[in-house]
């Protein structure tokens, strides 16, 4: 296939339809490709539970051995349990899935040796470069003695590592309602979960790429109602739904309402914090304000970060931070080479809530001080020109100010808003915090105007 891989290379991995946008062909080519520019004489592959996955993988993997690499194939895993191989390996690492995407899509999210990140500017549009010219010329000489392929199993060291980073054998026992989304966390979950002091009650564990009962992407509300039910239903404690390939985790209280992620982020540091004191905790610009407001209290270091995990794990490995967090709900952990992992998240919350008699929700009150209006996208012809009229409406304005980090940050004493451009598709994307539900209302409806006026 010879591709025009602008659609497909993002700022962080490969995401596209298969085989219209690419196909194994092409993943051969990227595996040479990965191997060639990360100089790795071996490499980790792992893949998700999508029909085409496993045979990208094994293409991704014979590009590579083809230039010389060995390759250690560890089959079905999250990509949580990619990066524990990465580190724990130290080998650079591929991981097939397209997460949340619909089921036609897969991709590859790609990190050097102990987990680092692999984006734009560290390594992806060198690789997109690579592939794009063999694709067009052919591809390059095998290495006089081709990599071998080997096949490990590496999930019981995964779970055996994360529970090894936070007790709950002491916890009291807990209903845990779990929607894996037919996605990887059916296949991680009974293993990291086998032994603790928790009820179980399984939804859609079974492994299915065509998602048959809701997309695996608990970011859109309504795809966390069976969920919200089911906790009901059951009486259960606590709720957790995790996305395709199970690096993120999502909360749902014992009412079944959606604990926000800045509300975990907030539980977690100050967790890590207890551990580690005085340590340094990455919040992005999109966090509640709860969350630097916490690890102030809690005697640690806040530092506001871009959106995104390779701006997240760069400030990580600059400061030593020990813990990180994302409004979408990815969590990174320093215990696990700085990256994300929705799953430890999911046992800090765990172990948080079995350790006291109170409700999730009377837990989580504490780290859950502001309204918020979620993020609202809107599609408009022209990102800068509506950005520019939100820019000159506010900028001067009493007591406001603005940054621009990452989109526009507009700043007053009761609230703020973030507006942020989204890099492959023509929308802006809206996050408003206030003191109350009304005055989030108020600058939400007025900031919409603005985007919205010519569109």
């Amino acid at each position: 296939m010879t591709a025009d891989l602008s659609q497909i290379v993002k700022a962080y991995d490969i995401r596209g339809v298969v085989p219209d946008q690419w196909d194994e062909a092409l993943a051969e080519l990227f595996g040479a490709a990965f191997v060639r520019v990360t100089d790795a004489d071996a490499i980790v592959v792992g893949h998700d539970m999508r029909p085409s996955s496993p045979g990208l993988a094994g293409a991704f993997a014979r590009g590579a051995a083809r230039l010389g690499a060995d390759v250690t194939l560890i089959g079905l895993c999250s990509t949580d349990q990619l990066y524990f191989a990465s580190g724990s390996l130290d080998l650079p690492g591929a991981m097939f899935t397209a997460s949340h995407n619909p089921a036609q899509y897969n991709g590859i999210k790609m990190c050097r040796a102990g987990a680092a990140p692999v984006g734009q500017d560290t390594g992806l549009a060198d690789i997109r470069a690579l592939a794009e010219e063999w694709s067009e010329k052919g591809a390059p000489e095998a290495a006089a003695t081709p990599g071998t392929v080997t096949e490990r199993d590496t999930l019981q060291d995964y779970a055996a590592h994360l529970k090894g980073l936070v007790d709950l054998t002491g916890i009291r026992p807990l209903k845990v309602v779990v929607d894996a989304g037919n996605g990887m966390g059916g296949h991680t979950v009974p293993t990291v979960f086998a032994g603790l002091p928790l009820d179980t009650v399984p939804m859609y564990f079974e492994l299915d790429g065509t998602f048959p009962n809701h997309e695996a992407n608990p970011l859109d509300p309504k795809n966390i109602v069976d969920l919200q039910a089911r906790v009901r239903e059951e009486g259960a404690d606590i709720g957790l739904a995790f996305d395709g390939d199970a690096d993120r985790c999502f909360v749902v209280d014992e009412r079944g309402e959606p604990v926000s992620p800045s509300a975990i982020t907030a539980l977690v540091a100050a967790r890590e914090l207890a551990k580690h004191p005085g340590g340094t905790i990455i919040h992005n610009l999109i966090t509640s304000w709860s969350v630097p407001e916490v690890v102030r209290e809690q005697g640690g270091e806040a530092v506001r970060t871009r959106v995104g995990h390779s701006f997240i794990k760069e400030e990580m490995a600059k400061t030593g931070a020990i813990f990180g967090g994302e409004h979408s709900a990815h969590y990174y952990f320093r215990d696990f080479w700085n990256a994300d992992t929705g799953m430890l998240a999911a046992l800090h919350v765990l172990a948080a809530l079995g350790g006291q008699e109170g409700t999730l929700s009377e837990l989580v009150a504490a780290y859950d001080r502001y309204a918020s209006s979620g993020e609202i996208n809107s599609t408009v012809t022209d990102q800068a020109a509506s950005t520019a009229r939100v820019r000159a409406a506010y900028e001067g304005g009493d007591g406001i100010t603005l940054d621009e980090l990452d989109g526009l940050t507009v700043t007053a004493a009761d609230w703020w808003f973030n507006l942020r451009a989204s890099n492959t598709e023509p929308l802006l994307r809206l996050n408003v915090e206030a003191r109350d539900e009304a005055t989030v209302a108020r600058v939400r409806d007025e900031v919409l105007a603005l985007v919205r006026a010519t569109d």
